[in-house]
């Protein structure tokens, strides 16, 4: 039986030399909030307060920001993707971010001062589906690159954006090297949430944007007179939304930031052997990376977003497949009158690891670790719905990957 597994991240907490988060601040990200506020279709993504959960589970509070109804995309993504590109292009013009929109940046004028552009990108489906959604709005191009095994639901999404779509034979680190050469052979500008020498600004944005996502979340606690969540689950792939979410907060709180953990699939669990190497060093994985969280399916860190987590993250999780179906149907069948939540296997696995770890007895140790107890008030992002509407049948609906810790 495939088992979850965890290590603490000690030195989170304790007084050393650890990486800057100012960057990721309040200050910083209200710029990215601000640009997506010029657009038509944006609004504020729901904040779903499971009340009869938490009762279930024993805590104070389980709250899921809900990203399947960002700007009609279905996922998260497009925050990182249009403000990286909006940064991208203010600097190409010479101008300030908060001086543009995309309604001016289409317009004539801009862009004849642009050209035409091309804008490409490596992913599983959301980020592309997001990057060609904003090449789109701009009247650009984009092309964009799948790695094997990607859903052809995905694919049509993106290519239904007017975008040059293709799923390749590699991996999704193999599959980001391939956009990056072609961008450097084709002169077009790649969109892409990891970092490498001379290639840091464009990831660093996408995070700014991504962040976004952590200041409305914030402000919907607090209206709801939460202060401050005690505990944050957040899934990683290379970590970039993941370190945009945890450095906003760390940014914000320091020291009495809410206690953070970081959950992986086990068939690419870079970050969590980053932890448990020790050494501060990233480590990588290979093969096909075959999970079922697709938009996890990441064998590579980002090194930026590796070095927030490394220094603030609590804890790191790898877990099976079934524990990312079971939160998809935890979602998708409240108790009492929770509202339900539409979420996809990689927006769903933080929900099933929390259930996992409050009721099976065998994780009494890991909840003892991350001090989960009736007072605890939980913030859970969903990063995706339906995207491969097939898939979330077959989970929700006729029990694929059942829950084996039963």
């Amino acid at each position: 039986m495939e088992t979850l597994k965890w290590k603490q991240n000690q030195s989170a907490r304790q007084h050393h030399q650890k990486t800057a988060t100012a960057w990721l601040s309040e200050q910083e990200v209200q710029k990215a909030w601000d640009f997506h506020r010029r657009f038509d279709v944006y609004s504020v993504t729901p904040l779903r307060n499971l009340a009869h959960l938490a009762r279930f589970l024993g805590v104070s509070g389980i709250y899921v920001k809900d990203e399947s109804y960002r700007f009609g995309l279905n996922a998260f993504k497009v925050l990182g993707g249009a403000y990286a590109i909006g940064r991208y292009l203010a600097e190409r013009l010479g101008t300030d971010i908060a001086e543009l929109s995309f309604d001016l940046l289409r317009s004539e004028h801009f862009k004849r001062q642009l050209g035409e552009l091309t804008f490409t990108t490596a992913t599983d489906g959301n980020h592309g589906r997001g990057v060609a959604w904003a090449a789109q709005q701009l009247g650009q191009k984009a092309v964009v690159f799948m790695p094997k095994g990607s859903a052809a639901a995905r694919l049509q999404q993106i290519i239904a954006t007017g975008a040059e779509g293709y799923i390749t034979d590699l991996n999704y680190d193999d599959t980001v090297r391939l956009a990056a050469e072609k961008a450097k052979r084709n002169g077009w500008v790649l969109v892409q949430d990891t970092a490498w020498a001379g290639y840091a600004d464009i990831p660093s944005w996408i995070m700014q944007g991504y962040a976004t996502i952590a200041a409305e979340s914030l402000q919907q606690l607090r209206e709801l007179g939460v202060e401050k969540p005690t505990h944050i689950f957040l899934q990683a792939g290379v970590g970039s939304f993941a370190a945009a979410i945890q450095g906003f907060f760390t940014s914000l709180f320091a020291e009495s930031r809410p206690l953070t953990v970081i959950v992986e699939p086990n068939k690419a669990e870079c970050l969590y052997l980053s932890a448990l190497a020790g050494d501060g060093k990233p480590r990588k994985v290979d093969g096909d990376l075959n999970t079922i969280m697709a938009g996890l399916a990441c064998g590579e860190p980002n090194p930026i977003a590796w070095e927030i987590l490394r220094d603030y993250s609590d804890l790191f999780i790898s877990c099976p497949d079934h524990l990312a179906a079971l939160g998809m149907r935890i979602l998708g069948n409240p108790l009492g009158d929770d509202p339900r939540v539409v979420s996809g296997e990689s927006g769903a696995v933080t929900t099933g690891i929390v259930s996992a770890i409050m009721r099976d007895e065998r994780l009494k140790e890991l909840r003892d670790a991350l001090q989960l107890n009736a007072d605890s008030r939980i913030l859970l992002i969903n990063t995706e719905g339906d995207t491969d509407p097939q898939h979330y049948r077959k989970v929700v609906w006729d029990g694929l990957y059942p829950n084996v810790c039963d």
